[in-house]
């Protein structure tokens, strides 16, 4: 046979009771072809795994010999391989220089993943990231609807090709616009986001840009309206200006026309706000049935309707437990102890009246809810999930046991402030940094609005709401 030692994908381990086991593949070998076709990436390797009778490619890691194995299984059986790297290829790095991209404004120093821009289709479809389309390939676009990879997240902006061009920083950003009409054209649902600047993309150019859409449809599932995020860090970068609450109320005022008329049009809004538009304006966040199924929940759209109405619904449901006694389906006991709860300036009005009836109906927690001033990234930065621990060890008091009275006083930490399967932040310290510094326990928080309620509870397990590894993350 052939040596081969360098193509394929290296297998890192083997599941227990698997194919793969029972073939005697070995962590070292190499998966090469499937049914004959070389293995791109894990597309193609999920997609061909899905046949019944398979022939597999295998060069051995010991000797570099090639080998066939013939398999039979079920249609939905996994081989039971893993592999070194998730998307089983190199991942894709942005080549743009975007005006508001917040890599950019990062600080030197950092942890190295931290500065890795990613514009990745598979991890688009795998794990919701946007791309910007502006490094696919023809070859790509075919992949995408051949596979029915659906839906896309894609990163537009803007819909005016020379002004997409400006802001990407990238003569071909323009043109790869024509790539959302062959999603389209081969039925592969897109989800949308405009990052709005100001004095760039806002005002005339996002009416053209709400108009522009319409051409998309139904193909386009939904589009959100974010404004840039802006740190301390821009020296050198292009001049960017916040947006004020006049300017946020303007911009809700383009976006609730848009969404009217598609409401009307075709029974969906199609367009949502991002929730800072509202805290920046001062003005109610809509109520749930505005978001329909909150598609864009994941980029800060109805973050905090979700999170209120996840509460309240729990809180509710509790109550009604307490009151069936010993015929309750679970017990309900809140811990007698102090809990900090940490959260930036843009969430702190909804944690704080959340906090705050949970302390009315419930006895025994007594909740202190800390906004973190952002002087890591700036004052600008004031959602939780960009929170540092240096901040926090400033800003919360130390404990005090005196003022404790004897109870157990908690720290809580919200999964978004943390690296993914890690207890690390942002600065690069960790959770028990902030703990030994505080002299306070930390319990983690799955951000949901039961885990919310539940990591008061006497015998929470922060194990059970906190959150999994990421086998995507470069």
């Amino acid at each position: 046979m052939a040596k081969n030692k360098e193509k394929g994908h290296l297998i890192t381990g083997i599941q227990p009771g698997s194919i793969a086991e029972e073939l005697e593949l070995q962590p070292g070998d190499r998966i090469l072809s499937i049914n004959d076709t070389e293995i791109e990436d894990i597309f193609d390797y999920r997609y061909l795994c899905n046949d019944e009778y398979l022939v597999l490619g295998v060069i051995s890691g010991e000797t570099g010999e090639f080998w066939e194995f013939e398999i039979e299984k079920d249609n939905d059986e996994d081989l039971g391989i893993d592999f070194d790297n998730g998307l089983m290829s190199d991942y894709r790095s942005c080549h743009n220089k975007c005006v508001f991209c917040f890599i950019d404004q990062l600080p030197k120093g950092m942890r190295e993943t931290l500065y890795f821009k990613d514009d990745d289709a598979r991890l688009s479809f795998l794990q919701g990231n946007y791309i910007t389309l502006t490094n696919m390939s023809d070859h790509d676009v075919d992949r995408i609807c051949y596979y029915k990879l659906s839906p896309i997240n894609i990163s537009i902006h803007t819909t005016n090709p020379e002004l997409r061009c400006k802001m990407l920083n990238n003569r071909f950003a323009g043109k790869a616009l024509e790539k959302i009409n062959r999603f389209c054209e081969a039925g592969i649902e897109i989800n949308g986001q405009v990052v709005l600047c100001k004095g760039y993309n806002d005002g005339a150019e996002l009416d053209r840009t709400l108009n522009d859409i319409e051409a998309y449809l139904p193909n386009l599932l939904s589009i959100s309206i974010v404004p840039v995020g802006l740190t301390k860090f821009r020296e050198g970068l292009a001049p960017q200006v916040p947006f004020e609450q006049e300017d946020a109320r303007k911009v809700l005022a383009q976006i609730h026309a848009k969404q009217q008329y598609f409401l009307e049009k075709y029974g969906r809004r199609v367009v949502y706000a991002g929730d800072e538009w509202y805290l920046k304006a001062k003005m109610e966040i809509p109520a749930e049935e505005e978001y329909e199924d909150f598609p864009q929940i994941e980029n800060g759209v109805g973050m905090l309707r979700s999170l209120i109405n996840e509460v309240n619904d729990e809180i509710d449901y509790l109550k009604e437990q307490l009151e069936m006694g010993e015929e309750a389906d679970e017990p309900v006991e809140f811990a007698d102890a102090e809990f900090d709860v940490i959260t930036g300036y843009a969430a702190y009005d909804t944690i704080k009246m959340l906090s705050d009836r949970i302390m009315k109906e419930f006895k025994g927690p007594r909740i202190h809810v800390y906004p973190i001033r952002n002087d890591f990234f700036g004052p600008e930065i004031t959602v939780a999930g960009l929170i540092t621990a240096g901040d926090i060890m400033k800003q919360v008091p130390v404990r005090n046991p005196a003022e404790d009275e004897g109870r157990e006083h908690y720290i809580m930490f919200t999964t978004n402030m943390l690296k993914s399967g890690s207890h690390l932040l942002l600065d690069d310290l960790t959770v028990e940094d902030v703990e030994n510094a505080l002299q306070k326990k930390a319990r983690i928080v799955k951000s949901s609005g039961s885990a919310f309620v539940h990591s008061f509870f006497k015998d929470y397990d922060s194990d059970e709401f906190s959150n999994e590894l990421n086998k995507y993350e470069p």
